[in-house]
């Protein structure tokens, strides 16, 4: 005789036979937070929960209790969880679960993060939904054992999370030494060379400190022109865009994301939007001055670049040298003006000295570089895909113990 029955849930299949069904509504109470992002304090008392991954705090709080939440809108729907104990406050568009009958809370957490992500995606007509309404809260299913199994599952999946975090937690650390080391690498070919036993003089510049003796010292805007790109207003108006045009639009979520070379973007401009924008091509060298600033890219494809980028039209060498000027993450720094962010403009670019070896010494250190740098982004490609792995191997553990597909037995002795 079969110990399962089948759920009538598409994305739950079959559950344990003994284990209960039943509506979110019916185990525990289905909220909103009340405060809005402007009400963060950086140092405030208690954590701030809003609609990503990242805790904000303020000095006040709106609950105190056990609770879970979870993003009502914006990218983090069916991703961002929370659970915590305690004086704590919530975004406005924050869902907060509390008053838990039937389930512990902290099962309850595990089954949503791993489970409502489905129900989100079969809710909305496309792969990223914008939003989720109490009403499909509300009507969600949740399929649970008795307490005693609860709790064994809950201790399980803590200690097990816990093991794969912190794996998770030492590959990024491991990731960042590296994307130092990248730096340090870049830095040290295009303020040093190729060659250790060069007379050195100093560049009177802080951030190259000293250079080979028979090099130059330049700002950007004595080898090159600095534009800025340009966009159509307003920005969201959908004429402006045709996913079959002929530029992509790039952002600078675009950019964050590539590495030397940008291949693709999310978005592309109808024929109207590129007449209003930068047009650059293949080859072309644009550097961010807003958000993720100072990241250089160099497109391969045909593209377009709004005003939060700036582009060197009639720079007359090869453009790699320039890419690995500002991929060193030092020519920047200390300029602009200072916000909440970094803000360049063409002119701080411009001013920005740079070592300037010969043509045929930056053909050199290019081709080092190329070398060099390649070894460390496959380390870090090869990281990246491991920290992924885990990620899913994670969700899949969850999945698997709040659906019952792990034994009891799995539980105790893995």
């Amino acid at each position: 005789m079969s110990n399962t029955k089948e759920s009538h849930v598409q994305w739950l299949g079959e559950v344990p036979k003994n284990w209960r069904t039943l509506k979110l509504k019916f185990l525990c109470d289905i909220n909103t937070g009340s405060k809005d992002t402007q009400d963060k304090l950086p140092g405030g008392k208690y954590p701030f929960f809003v609609r990503s991954p990242h805790v904000e705090s303020l000095d006040e709080f709106t609950h105190d209790e056990e609770a879970i939440m979870t993003a009502g809108d914006g990218v983090g729907v069916g991703k961002v969880f929370h659970y915590y104990e305690g004086k704590f406050a919530a975004h406005q568009r924050v869902y907060v679960f509390t008053k838990f009958k039937n389930t512990l809370g902290k099962y309850l957490y595990y089954y949503l993060m791993s489970n409502l992500k489905f129900e989100v995606l079969m809710g909305g007509a496309k792969s990223t939904v914008d939003s989720i309404r109490r009403p499909m809260l509300s009507e969600f299913p949740v399929v649970f054992p008795n307490f005693e199994l609860q709790k064994k599952i809950v201790r399980f999946l803590d200690r097990k999370i816990k093991q794969v975090n912190d794996l998770i937690f030492s590959k990024q650390n491991y990731i960042e030494l590296i994307e130092e080391q990248r730096q340090s690498i870049i830095t040290e070919a295009v303020t040093k060379g190729l060659n250790p036993n060069v007379k050195m003089k100093d560049s009177g510049v802080e951030w190259i400190g000293k250079i080979p003796e028979h090099w130059e010292i330049k700002k950007i805007k004595h080898i090159t022109q600095v534009k800025r790109g340009a966009s159509p207003r307003p920005i969201d108006d959908q004429k402006y865009f045709d996913d079959d045009g002929e530029f992509a639009w790039v952002r600078i979520a675009d950019v964050s994301k590539a590495g030397m070379y940008l291949n693709e973007t999310l978005q592309v401009m109808s024929e109207l939007g590129a007449s209003l924008s930068i047009k650059q091509y293949p080859g072309d060298l644009f550097v961010s001055i807003a958000g993720t600033v100072g990241k250089p890219c160099i497109s391969n494809i045909k593209c377009c670049i709004h005003d939060g980028f700036v582009y060197f039209p009639n720079y007359k060498y090869n453009k790699k040298f320039l890419y690995y000027i500002f991929a060193c993450g030092q020519s920047y720094r200390g300029l602009g003006k200072m916000g909440t962010q970094l803000n360049l403009n063409t002119d701080t670019i411009g001013e920005i000295k740079i070592p300037w070896p010969s043509a045929k010494e930056q053909e050199g250190i290019i081709s080092k570089l190329e070398k060099d740098v390649n070894k460390v982004d496959k380390l870090v490609e090869l990281t990246n895909y491991q920290i992924e792995k885990l990620k899913e191997y994670r969700q899949a553990l969850i999945y698997e113990a709040v659906t019952g597909k792990i034994s009891v037995r799995d539980m105790e002795f893995d």
